[in-house]
């Protein structure tokens, strides 16, 4: 009985942590990764260095995006920060 008195403080301290800290960034990871998936040839993006660019073409693992004055860029799909509303 001693024992299990000892290891509830553990315990606890390991629920509190899971639930305010390790869900939430699961959460947070499995949004990005859906993101990453759908995105699209035409969707305006921003990438993790704050590059703003439109997808010109795109596959498995990489995307091209169309910078201003039709420069092309090759980035991971993975590079890929957030995509920008379609107005």
């Amino acid at each position: 009985m001693d024992t299990l008195g000892a290891l509830l403080p553990i315990i606890l301290m390991f629920v509190i942590f899971y639930f305010l800290l390790i869900r939430p960034q699961q959460k947070k990871q499995k949004k990005v990764q859906q993101m990453q998936a759908d995105l699209q040839k035409g969707d305006r993006v921003i990438t993790i260095g704050g590059l703003h660019g439109t997808i010109h073409a795109i596959d498995e693992g990489t995307v091209i995006l169309n910078i201003e004055d039709e420069t092309k860029m090759k980035f991971d799909r993975s590079s890929v920060r957030e995509v920008l509303n379609q107005d």
